[in-house]
């Protein structure tokens, strides 16, 4: 909990954070791009002139035989083969046996017995595929685990001679190629080089994911550089990769020891939103900031009340968005909550912050584009338009989820007692919106005549949409709890590959603001 005297109270002026529930430098021109194929260029004189420090070797630009000594089974013969033996003949095969030797000191993280491998492979003339090389990069740029130096600067100086030779050998990297390229002149304390492999990488089409950041950002975090650590950060959310708590957690601390305020206060907020509890190091780092002299001198002592109050309501209620207000030393200290909400500190009870009402919209916008892909255009377009002149709701309901607690027969009984129980606390007393596929509405238990006249009094109310034949209700009960902004009672725990396109940022957090379970219990 963080609390400063003078000026507003702290609920208002400041945003409580921790009070929450819940040596050689090497340049790269290691390949030339195309969007159809790569193809080796030469290194620069730079590169070609340097040697690694410490590291006891230069790179390698001796040129093995091209000869392949390996001579593969005739396609005449291959075509006779039944689809169990072709497969047998590739492991058996001197490219599948090394694959399967390699992938064991992958298993072991063996590095020197990997790299016996490959210059017996490079010897004999067996080709080598991009799985070859990745894990051979793999097995150098994690060498740093092993604890002795002699491996570590084997692995460090092998590895760069793998990853050219790959080059010349015309063999396509991938993503995993260039990570471990990256993690490589990342341990070779050259964060610069590994962020030029992310650039390239990005160039050459292949979109870098997150692993491929951390090189050169906790690179340049470490040599204590802010403004190529930004760079880099700055890189990641343009190419659509959001940072996690690590991440964060290191631009936080730099910024911290850079004493960059405005950024100090940007990582805090984008740990909020994206971070559900942060770990013991992110909250150290936290309390070293509000413990600083930086943090008790920094902020406007004349602000607009007004507009304070209006950025906690366009927030969601849990902050303002207007920079640091007030100055004074902080008050930090590590409390708990009771299982009412209750601070033991300062007495006050924590309350619901909802969702940033913009990430909502992007959200909303997201769900409908995948809806469109994966449904029928038409028939999604329709709903929405329903949900237009009949909306909004307070609450949807899964109907079939609902109807189908007991797990043994699709019950309207149980459905409207759901249904009879949301409109009482319901505060418009109106109907929640049950989604149901048409063959529910049309067939089986619908036909009973009491659920007929069930049904019939819930489309007279606008309360019910059946979905079309074909369709995949998720989306429209997902959407229509999303659009309307209410709760969804559903007991799906939304874990099947439909929700996991919808990202591991945003949702969950929609999912423990919005999403009700529930249970029928016997009297």
């Amino acid at each position: 909990m963080l609390t400063r005297a003078g000026g507003l109270s702290f609920f208002v002026a400041k945003t409580p954070i921790l009070c929450h529930v819940g040596h050689t430098r090497l340049r790269s021109l290691l390949y030339g791009c195309s969007h159809h194929h790569f193809k080796p260029t030469a290194y620069s004189p730079y590169i070609k002139d340097r040697i690694f420090m410490n590291k006891s070797a230069h790179f390698s630009n001796l040129a093995l035989s091209a000869t392949n000594k390996y001579i593969p089974e005739s396609s005449a013969v291959a075509e006779t083969m039944s689809n169990k033996a072709r497969k047998k003949a590739r492991r058996e095969s001197p490219e599948g046996v090394l694959r399967f030797k390699l992938d064991m000191c992958s298993k072991r993280g063996d590095v020197v017995e990997a790299l016996r491998l490959y210059d017996e492979a490079r010897s004999r003339g067996v080709p080598l595929s991009q799985h070859h090389y990745n894990v051979l990069l793999y097995l150098c740029s994690c060498s740093g685990s092993n604890g002795d130096e002699n491996v570590v600067n084997l692995a460090l100086k092998r590895g760069f001679e793998i990853f050219k030779q790959m080059g010349v050998d015309g063999i396509e990297p991938n993503e995993a190629t260039f990570t471990s390229a990256a993690r490589l002149a990342c341990a070779m304390e050259d964060p610069e080089m590994a962020f030029n492999l992310v650039k390239q990488m990005k160039s050459c089409g292949i979109p870098p994911k997150l692993r491929s950041y951390g090189p050169p950002l906790f690179g340049f975090c470490k040599k204590g550089d802010a403004d190529r650590a930004y760079e880099v950060d700055a890189h990641m959310v343009e190419s659509g990769v959001v940072a996690e708590e690590p991440e964060l957690c290191a631009l936080l601390g730099l910024s911290v020891e850079s004493r960059r305020v405005d950024r100090v206060y940007e990582m805090m907020h984008r740990l909020r939103a994206s971070v559900r509890q942060v770990s013991e190091s992110t909250a150290e780092v936290v309390e070293q900031w509000f413990n600083s002299e930086d943090a008790a001198g920094v902020g406007e002592e004349n602000w607009d009340v007004g507009k304070v109050r209006e950025g906690v309501v366009k927030g969601g209620g849990g902050w303002h968005g207007q920079g640091w207000l007030g100055k004074g030393k902080w008050k930090v200290v590590r409390t708990e909550m009771d299982e009412a909400g209750v601070c033991q500190s300062c007495g006050e009870k924590l309350v619901c912050i909802d969702i940033d009402p913009r990430e909502t919209e992007n959200f909303a916008s997201s769900l409908t584009k995948l809806a469109c892909q994966r449904e029928v255009k038409a028939d999604f377009v329709r709903f929405q338009e329903w949900l237009q002149r009949h909306g909004p709701f307070d609450a949807v309901i899964d109907g079939a989820n609902v109807s189908l607690i007991n797990q043994k027969s699709f019950s309207f009984f149980e459905l409207n007692s759901v249904v009879n129980r949301l409109r009482q606390i319901s505060p418009s007393k109106r109907l929640p919106l049950v989604i149901l596929h048409r063959s529910r509405v049309t067939g089986g238990p619908a036909q009973n005549p009491n659920n007929e006249k069930l049904i019939q009094s819930w489309k007279k109310s606008g309360a019910l949409y059946a979905t079309p034949a074909g369709s995949n209700d998720d989306w429209y009960w997902l959407y229509a709890a999303v659009n309307c902004n209410c709760l969804l009672v559903t007991n799906d725990e939304m874990r099947d590959h439909l929700f996991q396109l919808l990202g591991t940022s945003f949702f969950p957090r929609w999912k423990e603001k919005h999403q009700m379970k529930f249970s029928i219990c016997q009297s």
